[in-house]
């Protein structure tokens, strides 16, 4: 028993002396490399086609010193807007700021304050009538009932212009003055169809007093006004358009009754016969007619 621990005594102390040896031995230098010798390059071969015989040398790839740094094709270019003035001088931007609303109201300027409401209108009565569904489509109703429009308010708009605007842009009138002149031709054309029944409801709906003159009727009670009695015309001229129409109808529903098909629909087979009528009494030149002598032109 006690030479057994001898024995691991003895190893104890001879593994501690290895391990101080190896800790205190100094770790060896780095190895020094040869420094290169310049030689002579070889002559080039001219029968391989690279510069030393051998095969051809890689291309050396560098780096730019500046590298551009990649843009991106989906970046928006910066945009400043800046109105001149100066010195806390707010009339341009205010007069910028004007045009712009009014460029915002425009449509709802050609909807309430023009013939266009009744020409739409009427158009599309016409289409329900018949029962063509989306023929014509929307989009020729209403570029012919711009159109229209711009024909039947092209004296108005001719006093405005000449009357109003270039005298504005002359510099020989202000702008109230100008947007004074320029409503009078505007104003002129809705009393001309503005039924006087529409017009008291909305005076009297607001609670002013009653005016004496057209010049004493407020802007904002004229619009509604007119835009109700063109309504009022619009469905009646709707109304007398559906009167053909219907009878057809009725005339081929009886005459299917009469035969027994009594489940074939009538306008399957009324269709044919109301764009032949429409066309043949040339239908288009008789609406479109009644639409411009409606406004008086």
């Amino acid at each position: 028993m006690k030479l057994a621990q001898v024995i691991a005594a003895l190893v104890g102390v001879a593994t501690l002396a290895v391990y101080t040896a190896a800790v205190a031995q100094p770790a060896p230098p780095p190895p020094v490399e040869p420094p290169a010798v310049a030689t002579a390059a070889p002559p080039p071969n001219p029968a391989s086609g690279a510069p030393f015989g051998g095969p051809p040398a890689p291309p050396v790839l560098t780096a730019p010193a500046n590298p551009v740094q990649p843009t991106d094709p989906f970046s928006l270019p910066k945009v400043q807007l800046s109105v001149g003035g100066g010195d806390g001088d707010w009339v341009g931007a205010l007069r910028v700021l004007g045009l712009m609303t009014i460029l915002t109201l425009v449509p709802g300027i050609l909807l309430t304050m023009t013939a266009f409401t009744r020409i739409v209108i009427v158009l599309g009565f016409l289409r329900q009538a018949m029962g063509t569904m989306q023929a014509p489509p929307n989009q020729i109703l209403l570029a012919l009932a711009l159109f229209m429009t711009i024909f039947i308010m092209q004296p108005v708009w001719t006093k405005v212009n000449n009357e109003a605007l270039q005298p504005y842009m002359a510099g020989t009138m202000s702008q109230s003055v100008a947007m004074d002149t320029a409503m009078a031709p505007v104003r002129k054309f809705m009393f001309s169809h503005t039924r006087k029944k529409d017009l008291g409801l909305f005076i009297k709906a607001s609670g002013d007093n009653k005016p004496t003159t057209e010049n004493d009727v407020a802007i904002y009670q004229l619009i509604p006004a007119f835009v109700l009695s063109e309504l009022k015309t619009a469905f009646q001229m709707g109304f007398m358009l559906y009167v053909p129409f219907l009878v057809m109808d009725m005339v081929v529903s009886a005459i299917l009754m009469a035969m027994g098909m009594m489940m074939l629909p009538p306008i399957l087979i009324s269709l044919p016969f109301k764009i032949m009528l429409f066309v043949l009494v040339d239908g288009w030149n008789l609406l479109i007619g009644s639409l411009i002598r409606s406004f008086n032109v």
